[in-house]
């Protein structure tokens, strides 16, 4: 670790700091007395006085008293400040009202300080920059560190200490490391007992050293003076951060302070019962080095049963491992080859749930725009179909995603917002949250009181967990999204973990192979983008990732290096703070809940991928240290595993384990690997219709058939309305419905159906591969062979599912008579354009698989055929509507649009055209009616203003004619 030595610079501020606190100390108190005088009248006012004629010399008498007041306010902040500073004990006290006037007190007797003997005490103050230091629940430095878990205090003390106490810490650490790891002295053995919470959250082997040894990093002194040891209740200690109640622990020889830190034989301020302890415990003091503590020894001590303090622990109510699961062994894997899709994606439900969802949204906004915004014709309905690692992606997408945990996780964080707001309660701070089996566990900073129902209480107070079936039946509730920075970093045992980003209080640093990191930090961001359970967030990255950019270009921004990285979050965090201030909230959450919810408070998310430098890393942890409450979250990559400020250490190996070793965890990691993030940006990249030539094989679809009569197929399936097929006999019992869901994804997917993919649509749940291998063989015997010998259900060369063309669906011959009709022989022949039109809208008896039953065609949300299905037979209709119009026959124009109408009664173009046509048929009381009905359809939203336009122009009386039909 670096040393900070004060340089020139420091002198300078000094002096001026001392220049700055002499002007207003003592200036501006010298100034009022001599040029302005005593402000207040020299007797009792008066009800003359009240009479008087108000001057420009009463307006200088009160702005005089103004100024008298701010300056002694100021002169108590300077006294406090200098107090705590000179004492080096605890934090500086807060002066009611004195917000920026303590800030500026305490920035000012930070720099004067910073040359002298007591800069080490004052690190706080400079560092913070008055940062945390006007929190409503501020304490002493002894119970501030309890507020929240262990760890996470240890952290947030260590980032606000980090930027101008480094030196001394680097130094203290380093002379007990050449030590040997211990203080302790023979004959010199003090011992401190660990005490109930009595209201606040455990205490911890960081605050312990840093009360008592003046610094938290001699943690690992006490551990390793303690560790294996048998505690009075019959535990040991075997991880670095899990400490009980009523445990006792060994102190180095030389901590100092507190009456907590005893003798054996000279305790006499504790029970006899407690000296016996502590006795007993001394007698320990030979025991076993070995068997040290492992993050895997944390999980499994704790899947025993016993309570944990842990900051990040497993919840007790989880699954037993399951052996059959299988990982992604490293980041170097690509993909395995079960099937040959990516393992990684399959891995990662939630990840994979907002890839696909933000993917479908964006193929329906492509084809929305081809629709209303093109100009010069259409620019194709039919998105590309993805090939080589983009389909291998697009097929691991739809076998691995949840969105049904994604939908559960949203509508449980939204209704416990909303809970906790009918009961006028604040949102506790949550660090993390455990997916297990569909149950849901929040792991608070500190208890927040009993949870509101149906959630209940966890393995201790600081756990809140909702089982899956409660939160099956939450509704949508219109609220913000409380913990949009939750994001998936692996999973340990069956359970998942998510890390609350925007409540660290402090960086969360992640080292490792750069390739490695890349992969997570790739994972992290795409997650955040994309995920379900926010509103709006901004994701900053640095050093990496523009290639992301598509995935959510409203979220993701790309800064160049870290220089203009500080630069954003320091103007970010001043007016985020100047915000809450002004808002008179104390974190983001409060603005999350209530009265105040409608002004969201979307978290800024930064991912730093490079290591920063010496200088650049101290900035950032204070800009870090009071990020947690501004909604704030920093995951900055290092290089060396060493970066001042950071709150978590984490480190991803070429295994694809993510660890942290003090937190106690151990997970298999969730990655993007670099081949899988490129083809995942490709499916985003080819959905954008700016990025697709005009016209050309855009607008072909993807499989034609032979609309003569000599292309009769041998198997007809009717899927747009009620599902009927034709030329296949109907399977018997249950089966029945299972080949029918089968056949009709294989025939919305002529490209070919990964057969995992079918069975996860069929099966959302999972099904083991002998049950899905039979339903493929029953459905080949259904669908039997052609004339030739030829399977109708085949595989190509990738191994995925085909049919033959002698399979044919409705929407197959519609989608080819539009296209055959606009592009083909009707562009030449009008009569062959006209019947080809009219045969189309034919076809057209209702929405996509009307009468599909309740439960199953889940697979259909991840489709946007629902989407482009009213679009296909809007443009149908418009087609014959133009054609008829070309002859005047408005009637014939009127039915095909009515025609169209039935399935797609949204498309504003179709009723232009209808009012369009019903103009030209001279019928001024129909158009009135029309135009009354419309109205009608658009309810409190009105008539879009194109819409009014065109009646404008068609019927320029139609808003007295209406007022009059009532």
């Amino acid at each position: 670790m670096r040393i900070r030595r004060r340089s020139f610079g420091d002198f300078v501020k000094a002096f001026f700091a001392f220049v700055a606190l002499a002007v207003l100390l003592v200036g501006v108190p010298g100034a009022l007395a001599t040029q302005i005088g005593w402000p207040l009248p020299n007797g009792v006012p008066s009800l003359d006085w009240l009479q008087q004629e108000i001057t420009v010399h009463t307006f200088l008498n009160i702005l005089t008293v103004v100024v008298w007041l701010a300056w002694a306010q100021f002169t108590a902040c300077v006294l406090v400040e200098m107090k705590a500073a000179l004492s080096g004990v605890g934090v500086p006290g807060r002066v009611p009202g004195a917000g920026p006037s303590q800030l500026l007190a305490r920035q000012l007797v930070a720099a004067l300080l910073l040359v002298g003997a007591t800069a080490a005490s004052f690190a706080p103050g400079l560092s913070q920059l008055g940062q945390s230091g006007y929190d409503a629940n501020q304490k002493p430095a002894s119970a501030a560190a309890q507020q929240t878990p262990g760890l996470f205090a240890q952290q947030q003390e260590q980032a606000a200490d980090t930027a101008a106490a480094l030196a001394e810490q680097a130094s203290h650490a380093a002379s007990h490391a050449d030590a040997g790891g211990s203080t302790a002295k023979q004959g010199d053995t003090k011992y401190y007992r660990i005490e109930p919470p009595e209201g606040r959250h455990h205490d911890s082997l960081w605050e312990i050293a840093e009360r008592h040894l003046g610094d938290g990093r001699r943690y690992k002194e006490i551990f390793e003076l303690n560790k294996d040891r048998v505690q009075p209740d019959g535990s040991k200690l075997s991880e670095a951060s899990l400490i009980r109640p009523g445990w006792i622990m060994e102190m180095p020889g030389d901590a100092r302070g507190g009456e907590l830190v005893e003798m054996p034989d000279e305790a006499p301020n504790v029970s006899p019962d407690v000296q016996q302890q502590i006795a007993d415990y001394a007698q320990t003091g030979d025991h076993a080095q070995g068997g040290g503590s492992g993050a895997q020894g944390g999980g499994h001590e704790h899947a025993g049963g016993g309570p944990s303090t842990s900051q990040v622990s497993l919840p007790e109510q989880r699954p037993a491992p399951d052996t059959g699961h299988q990982q992604a062994t490293g980041v170097d894997a690509e993909s395995d080859s079960a099937f040959g899709l990516p393992e990684a994606l399959l891995t990662a439900p939630l990840l994979a749930a907002g890839l696909l969802g933000a993917l479908g949204r964006r193929r329906r906004q492509a084809l929305w725009q081809s629709a209303f915004g093109a100009v010069g014709g259409r620019r194709g309905m039919e998105p590309p179909t993805p090939s080589g690692d983009a389909q291998d992606v697009q097929d691991a997408l739809l076998v691995g995603a949840d969105p049904e945990g994604v939908r559960l996780l949203d509508r449980s964080l939204r209704g416990l917002a909303a809970s906790l707001a009918e009961e006028s309660r604040a949102l506790p701070v949550v660090y993390a949250a455990w997916l297990s089996n569909g149950d849901l566990h929040l792991q608070l900073a500190q208890p927040a009181g009993k949870p509101p129902a149906p959630w209940q209480q966890g393995q201790d107070q600081t756990f809140w967990m909702l089982a899956r079936t409660d939160a099956e039946r939450y509704e949508d509730v219109d609220t913000a999204a409380p913990y949009p920075g939750l994001v998936s970093l692996g999973t340990m045992d069956d359970s998942r973990l998510l890390l609350n980003l925007e409540a660290v209080p402090g960086i969360v640093s992640l080292s490792g192979r750069e390739a490695d990191r890349a992969a997570v930090f790739a994972s992290v961001a795409a997650e955040l983008a994309t995920n379900g359970w926010s509103d709006r967030m901004t994701i900053t990255l640095v050093g990496f990732g523009q290639d992301l950019t598509p995935l959510a270009p409203n979220r993701i921004r790309h800064l160049e290096d870290v220089e203009a990285l500080v630069e954003t979050m320091e103007a970010e965090t001043r007016q985020r703070r100047g915000a809450l201030g002004a808002a008179g909230h104390d974190s983001v959450l409060t603005g999350r809940t209530g009265p105040a919810q409608h002004t969201r408070w979307a978290p800024h998310l930064v991912l730093l991928a490079a290591q920063p430098s010496a200088e650049d890393a101290v900035k950032l942890a204070e800009l870090a240290a009071d990020a947690g409450r501004l909604g704030i979250g920093y995951l900055v990559g290092t290089e060396t595993g060493d970066l001042p400020g950071a709150a978590w250490e984490m480190e991803i190996t070429g295994q694809g384990k993510l660890l942290a070793p003090l937190l106690g965890l151990e997970l298999d990691a969730q990655l993007l690997p670099a081949a899988q993030q490129r083809a995942v940006v490709e499916l985003f990249v080819d959905a954008d219709p700016e990025n697709r030539p005009e016209g050309g094989p855009a607008n072909r679809p993807p499989f034609l058939v032979d609309i003569s009569e000599q292309g009769r197929p041998a198997v007809y399936a009717r899927l747009v309305g009620p599902y009927e097929i034709i030329g296949l006999d109907t399977p018997d019992g249950d089966r029945s419905a299972l080949l029918h869901e089968a056949l009709a994804l294989l025939l919305l997917h002529r490209e070919g159906v990964h057969p995992r993919v079918l069975s996860s649509a069929l099966w959302p749940r999972g099904v083991t591969d002998d049950v899905r291998n039979a339903l493929l063989d029953r459905l080949r015997d259904w669908l039997g062979a052609d004339p030739d010998g030829t399977p109708r259900l085949g595989t190509d060369s990738s191994g995925r599912l085909t049919l033959a063309k002698s399979v044919v669906s409705d929407l197959d011959v519609l989608r080819s008579l539009y296209h055959e009709a606009t592009q083909g022989k009707g562009v030449d022949s009008r009569a062959v354009r006209g019947r080809l039109l009219t045969d189309a809208l034919v076809l057209v008896r209702g929405p996509l698989l009307a009468d599909r039953p309740e439960g199953r065609y889940r697979w259909l949300t991840h489709e946007i055929v629902d989407a482009q299905l009213p679009l296909l037979v809007a443009d149908t209709g418009l087609a014959l509507c133009e054609f008829h119009m070309e002859k005047n026959r408005a009637e014939k124009a009127i039915e095909a649009l009515n025609a169209a109408l039935r399935t797609a009664p949204a498309d504003e173009r179709l009723w232009h055209e209808l009012l369009r046509a019903t103009h030209a048929t001279g019928d001024t009381p129909r158009l009135t009616a029309l135009a009354t009905d419309l109205i009608g359809r658009s309810g409190a939203r009105g008539l879009p203003p194109r819409t009014e336009a065109l009646l404008d122009e068609l019927l320029p009386t139609w808003r007295d004619a209406i007022a009059a039909v009532g």
